[in-house]
């Protein structure tokens, strides 16, 4: 039995076609064949052209050594670096209200 494909919201479909389009570039500023980029980062041509064209089927050690073999490993400190919804939910309690409790009469 196959896996069930759970489909992208479209502006994550985007975010996917847009990165795989930055690794085709940055493998093609460097004059690098896909065949020679598969063979460095120790995966095969058809996973890397998939890479490529977006698709997240391909798992994130292969992203990882793709992006180590082109220099850009660095760039993955930057996911999910400035959580400003997280921040804002885990300070939200904080800017209630205090509630006093009546003073005696």
């Amino acid at each position: 039995m196959g896996r069930i494909a759970h489909p992208l919201f479209p502006g994550q479909r985007r975010s996917a076609l847009a990165l795989g389009a930055r690794i085709r570039l940055a493998r093609l500023r460097r004059r690098m064949t896909q065949a020679d980029l598969a063979t460095r980062a120790n995966v095969n041509r058809l996973t890397l052209s998939r890479l490529e064209r977006g698709e997240l089927t391909v798992s994130l050690d292969v992203l990882f050594r793709v992006l180590g073999v082109l220099g850009l490993d660095g760039d993955l400190d930057s996911i999910a670096r400035d959580d400003e919804l997280g921040r804002q939910l885990q300070d939200a309690p904080l800017h209630r209200p205090v509630k006093r409790k009546p003073t005696p009469r």
